[in-house]
């Protein structure tokens, strides 16, 4: 007789893992509070579909925070996995100038999402639509809206984060688990814009502009790419990526200090030589021959003085490292993702959870942080391989 599993979200986690789980021992069924599977997952896509990145695999894993809780996911089901994984689905992939993996032009997230669907169904996984997860009754069998009952033999929560709540991704299942006595953290804003407090010049003339080929760092770890400047301050890729060091620093002084390379290709020697050398005013050199924007050069100017911006040496520093102010994030409704909700001391390293067995947490629910790019599908993706290869075997 088959063993249940009760897969609660229809989100990557827990699509891989379905797509993963043995359907000859297990009677696998995905719970889903929505309509439909996937929807934050086709909402990603709408931005450009990225479904993983390319980079060597002790690069990728470094870009995790922790990246101690994906080193055996990642090894289990890599980025290259995941492009094979697709290609015997039928959906090729190609890797972009950045590095970015995304399925070949013409094939819409939609289509990734029901050919993932059709090969689930194939293996006789089940779903059930509009059902959430309310609480576990006293026997722990999990609980539904409508006081449906589902008694299991694995329940695998992938209940996703907090944000993007119109994709059903709401955080609301939070207090549920800390009243069970599993230890939880406070959902944090991740990949979301943060604040700064421009030159009133620099802003008018400059909103909405893009600030191109940077790099932003902070506590000795740097993020390249590029960023936009809005109202509010500042997002992109550039800054993203350093969202979990951001964050802390708001959370213990209320404020966080990036430093910006606008000439990440040049060594500080290197520049103020070109600085030095050359016969133009200071204005041409930084455009024209050093190839900073009009943006960045108009940054400079709103927040050195006169002196400072006409001594080449001082300029150079500046230029190699300045000092920007965050002073705050956007709200967890506008961010990407999420950092926060089930602690990770609170799992097993099989991501069970240690207060009740049987019970597993997967996905943007675990308290983790990555950037965009490729790395929350994957890791979600990777995390659901593990998780089913484990189940396999017991």
């Amino acid at each position: 007789m088959k063993l249940n599993i009760a897969i609660i979200g229809g989100g990557t986690a827990g699509l891989f893992l379905a797509s993963f789980l043995n359907t000859d021992i297990y009677d696998v069924t995905i719970y889903e509070k929505k309509a439909s599977v996937g929807r934050k997952f086709l909402v990603a896509g709408a931005g450009g579909f990225n479904l993983t990145h390319s980079e060597e695999l002790s690069e990728f894993k470094s870009r995790y925070t922790p990246n101690s809780l994906f080193e055996k996911a990642l090894d289990a089901f890599t980025n290259d996995d995941l492009r094979v994984w697709f290609q015997n689905l039928g959906i090729s992939t190609f890797v972009g100038s950045s590095g970015r993996v995304f399925p070949v032009k013409g094939v819409k997230p939609i289509e990734v999402l029901k050919t993932i669907e059709a090969h689930l169904i194939k293996k006789n996984v089940k779903f059930e639509y509009n059902k959430t997860f309310t609480n576990w009754n006293e026997e722990n069998a999990l609980v539904f809206s409508g006081n449906k009952i589902v008694e299991y033999d694995y329940a695998i929560f992938a209940l996703g984060g907090s944000s993007w709540k119109v994709t059903g991704s709401d955080g609301s299942w939070l207090d549920t688990f800390a009243q069970k006595g599993i230890e939880t953290s406070p959902f944090v804003a991740s990949n979301c814009a943060f604040n700064i407090n421009w030159p009133e010049k620099f802003i008018q003339r400059n909103e909405g502009k893009p600030l191109k080929n940077i790099s932003f760092s902070i506590n000795n770890k740097t993020q390249k790419g590029e960023v936009v400047v809005t109202k509010f301050g500042l997002e992109g890729n550039a800054i993203y990526g350093l969202s979990p060091e951001i964050q802390s620093k708001l959370t213990t002084e209320n404020q966080a200090i990036v430093f910006a390379d606008f000439k990440p290709t040049f060594d500080l020697l290197k520049l103020t030589k070109k600085l030095v050398d050359s016969k133009s005013n200071i204005t041409t050199i930084l455009k024209d021959e050093i190839k900073l924007s009009r943006s960045v050069v108009e940054l400079i100017k709103a927040t050195l003085t006169k002196e400072q911006y006409l001594d080449t040496s001082i300029l150079a520093v500046f230029i190699k490292k300045f000092p920007l102010t965050i002073v705050g994030s956007a709200s967890i409704d506008e961010a990407i993702s999420t950092s926060g909700g089930i602690h990770l001391n609170a799992i097993e390293a099989n991501f069970e959870l240690k207060k009740m067995k049987n019970n597993f947490c997967i996905g943007e629910m675990l308290d983790w942080d990555a950037p965009t790019g490729g790395y929350l599908i994957q890791a979600c993706a990777s995390m659901g391989v593990h998780l089913a290869r484990h189940l396999n075997t017991i």
